[in-house]
């Protein structure tokens, strides 16, 4: 039964804001494709509910094939290689709005714990597989809590908690404490603490 309401939520909300953003969504792609060459849609394998792998979709605010260059898949404040586009994008998250697409396939939810990386997904101990028992989310609490700023344990164990105590009340006050987040842009990027990190640096 949570699933079907989960389900009949993701689908008004990420088919309603997919119809209301996609002129916005169009805009953008436009600007990003004008500011530098390269895809305006960022698209990335990210493992879901159970372990199974989908495609995310993103607006690109990177030059093309950054993941690539410098430090990878590692994104510091002030990195040379996010557009000046991409910087307004990330701060506003309005880079993830692609995600209602998704969700609209039915591989995220509104809420939830973000996609990871297989390579990450790979180094998680028995316990934090329990992060896979729900499908990935556009926010979650890890997100209203510290975002990308948190060291990652830290934020695998506030989705651990968020898949045990999962409500519609504490869905509720996610997107209450999204909303406000998005005003501040905090947490965007990892800092010197933050972020993923091969278990042996850990």
């Amino acid at each position: 039964m949570n699933r079907l309401l989960t389900r009949a939520f993701d689908l008004i909300v990420g088919g309603l804001g997919s119809i209301v953003t996609a002129p916005l969504v169009l805009t953008l792609m436009v600007l990003i494709r004008l500011e530098s060459p390269g895809d305006p849609v960022y698209t990335q394998i990210r493992v879901g509910r159970d372990g199974v792998p989908f495609r995310i979709y993103k607006l690109r605010t990177m030059v093309s094939g950054a993941e690539f260059q410098g430090a990878g898949l590692a994104i510091a404040e002030g990195d040379s290689r996010i557009t000046r586009l991409g910087t307004v994008l990330r701060r506003t998250s309005l880079d993830e709005l692609p995600n209602l697409w998704n969700v609209v396939r039915g591989e995220m939810s509104i809420i939830g714990p973000r996609p990871t990386l297989q390579h990450q997904v790979d180094a998680y101990t028995e316990r934090q597989r329990g992060r896979l028992a729900v499908k990935p989310g556009i926010t979650g609490w890890a997100q209203v809590n510290g975002r990308a700023s948190l060291p990652w344990p830290e934020r695998i164990e506030l989705d651990l908690w968020y898949v045990e105590h999962r409500s519609l009340r504490l869905d509720l006050e996610i997107l209450r404490r999204t909303i406000s987040q998005l005003r501040g842009g905090a947490g965007i990027y990892k800092g010197a603490a933050g972020g993923w990190q091969p278990p042996d640096q850990v």
